[in-house]
């Protein structure tokens, strides 16, 4: 089966269902981030730190990675980026064009998959803020690889990831207020489930997520030209029972460091 376009098929439907990440910012939001106090979360609760971007975001070139849902893509073009925003949801990038016709705004959209950028010359962008979303993608690895290909030298990668252990968990037991270990990492949506009860995940178009390795999120970047220069966790905002253990969200800061 097609796996990427079966996660499109269901993000279309989390916009139709009004899930909150596919839910556009408001003009208010949009009008703060026009005189400079802007914010973009790629986690849940904790907003990327503004030292992890330059002092001024006028015509910088930045590509928002499977980032669509009207919500960074339009702040960061409020506050004078060149942005294009690249999902694999087209009801998604719907909410980004809505946002930028509603507010006066230029934001790019292209549909397209997070792990193959061929739409894009090498080393264009100055940035590339890449939220939550490789968990809907098998291998992470091309994703690292070709966010280096179309940075430039220097070029920023803000990401934000899941800690693999969140997957380790029975999550019919986890929602009883239980945590017993009993699936493995690498690991998928379709893995945890009874066999039985695959197909009627796929026919109600529920995304089919993928738990990567800490050293495919983290050292795949590495091996793909970046130096992390920054790193925060965060978490589900005390909605899971592991929340009062662990944080399970990860965001990093990143620089492509071109060797000649």
């Amino acid at each position: 089966m097609d796996t990427k376009m079966h996660n499109s098929i269901a993000w279309d439907k989390k916009v139709e269902e009004g899930s909150a990440y596919t839910l556009p910012v408001n003009s208010e939001i949009i009008e703060r981030s026009k005189r400079g106090d802007w914010e973009i979360y790629l986690t849940t609760k904790k907003p990327v730190p503004r030292d992890w971007f330059p002092t001024s975001l006028d015509g910088v070139k930045i590509l928002c990675l499977a980032s669509g849902g009207g919500q960074q893509g339009p702040v960061l073009a409020a506050a004078g980026a060149d942005v294009t925003v690249i999902d694999l949801s087209k009801k998604q990038l719907q909410q980004d064009e809505m946002v930028a016709e509603r507010e006066g705004l230029t934001v790019k959209t292209v549909f397209g998959d997070m792990a193959d950028l061929n739409m894009f010359e090498d080393e264009y962008f100055d940035m590339i803020i890449h939220p939550v979303s490789n968990l809907f993608v098998q291998d992470v690895l091309p994703v690292w690889k070709e966010a280096a290909r179309v940075l430039k030298n220097k070029g920023i990668l803000i990401s934000g990831f899941t800690n693999p252990l969140l997957w380790l968990f029975d999550e019919t037991l986890e929602e009883k207020g239980i945590l017993e270990v009993k699936h493995s990492i690498p690991s998928s949506t379709l893995d945890h489930l009874p066999a039985d009860e695959v197909q009627n995940h796929l026919d109600s178009e529920q995304t089919i997520e993928y738990a990567h390795t800490l050293e495919d999120q983290i050292q795949g970047q590495i091996d793909a030209g970046f130096v992390i220069t920054g790193f925060y966790e965060d978490d589900f905002g005390g909605t899971r029972i592991i929340d009062k253990h662990i944080k399970t969200f990860i965001a990093t800061r990143a620089v492509k460091m071109k060797v000649d």
